[in-house]
């Protein structure tokens, strides 16, 4: 069984390249060179000195104490909450811009949600002074008003798209019309492991520093590089894909993800896609998506404006089907608990996607002897007001 991307594109049944005829040569030149860039010393090199002296790689790999005590059982937390920007965002972002440089391509846009993704984009923008565009749910403008403001400090243009529910999906719609309208010099860097084949495996790619990583620090720190688990929050899926990149062939390592149960995944008010989603073809790929019978997409809803996703990336439709991966979901208010059980006891405010893998904690069978490393993938700056409402300070 594998558990990488095929020569077309798939994973098992899913993903693919579904997209119009106005997309082909976009995604055309991406499937043909993305491989070839990547694989060449030059990109290498720069990527490789971006990730270590701009973004602070390696991200620490921290034994939480206190959190373990808590659980009677050995907690690790992938830091890359520590990152510049403040997530695991920018490690994709650096190397598609890079790309899209190597492509000659000159004017970048992008979607966001939480605005991690913006924040990375127009981050990197700044750096190689390039013009961005972030397309941005309305309802999210609102909720996630620090990342707006950092986007425009960076000079990035920042477009509220008012459309369906205004979160992430219409953001993407977005994005998508304005790559199908600027084909000759404009970028579309996709901020997680979704859409047309190659994006599903070149974010995944890029986002695999982070079990890289954990693989070498667990091995320093325990004696072995194999913990019992790896747990990630997932929307999309970049960072649980990004954690779960090196150990999808070592099967004595488990690998959960956990949806956004919103206000229940029984509820019409829920995010949890693999819990009450089926087949079918979204954002040009073909995987897993919450839908009605008619097929048109039921919109979500969570707490989080990073996981409010009717879907999720091909990889882990796949891992999911084939059962190699466990997909677990946390309510708004167990992830809100969660999160201010890790303030409490580490002095570690993360962000709201990030507690929803600290929510599942008390659904799993957690041993004395067990190794489990979580993917903290975003600090919880961005998320203060929706905290401080829930918490009433």
């Amino acid at each position: 069984m594998s558990y990488f991307v095929d020569e077309k594109g798939y994973y098992g049944a899913f993903g693919g390249a579904w997209i119009p005829e106005m997309m082909q040569a976009n995604v055309s030149e991406l499937q043909e060179r993305y491989l070839e860039i990547m694989a060449t010393e030059e990109f290498r090199r720069e990527f490789d000195l971006l990730m270590k002296d701009y973004v602070g790689r390696p991200s620490p790999l921290y034994e939480a104490p206190r959190l373990s005590a808590y659980y009677g059982s050995r907690i690790f937390l992938k830091r890359e909450d520590l990152n510049h920007t403040g997530s695991h965002k920018l490690n994709n972002t650096i190397g598609q811009v890079l790309l899209a440089q190597k492509l000659g391509k000159t004017r970048i846009i992008a979607e966001t949600g939480a605005g991690q993704h913006g924040l990375a984009t127009a981050t990197v923008c700044a750096l190689k002074g390039l013009p961005c565009v972030v397309y941005m749910g309305a309802l999210d403008v609102k909720r996630q008003e620090p990342n707006v403001r950092k986007m425009k400090m960076l000079g990035a243009e920042v477009i509220p798209v008012t459309s369906g529910n205004q979160t992430l999906k219409d953001a993407t719609n977005e994005a998508m019309r304005d790559w199908i309208n600027h084909p000759e010099d404009t970028h579309y860097i996709i901020g997680s492991v979704v859409g047309p084949h190659p994006y599903p495996d070149m974010v995944a790619r890029f986002q695999s520093v982070i079990s890289e990583e954990m693989k070498r620090q667990l091995q320093e720190q325990t004696g072995s590089g194999f913990p019992t688990r790896v747990m990630a929050c997932v929307g999309g899926g970049s960072n649980a894909a990004g954690a779960f990149y090196h150990y999808l062939d070592h099967p004595e390592v488990e690998l959960i993800g956990v949806e956004a149960a919103g206000k229940g995944a029984d509820t019409p008010e829920t995010a949890a896609t693999l819990a009450v989603g089926s087949p079918g073809v979204l954002h040009a790929a073909h995987t897993i998506l919450m839908q009605n019978n008619d097929g048109q997409i039921t919109e979500p809803y969570s707490i989080s404006a990073g996981l409010d996703y009717p879907g999720i990336g091909p990889l882990h439709a796949h891992l999911f089907k084939t059962g190699r991966a466990s997909y677990l979901h946390a309510t708004d208010q167990e992830t809100l608990q969660a999160a201010l059980l890790l303030t409490r006891l580490e002095g570690i405010i993360p962000a709201l996607e990030s507690a929803h893998a600290l929510a599942a904690l008390p659904k799993i069978p957690l041993r004395t002897g067990d190794i489990t490393v979580i993917c903290l993938s975003g600090r919880g700056d961005k998320d203060m007001q929706t905290y401080l409402d829930a918490y009433g300070y």
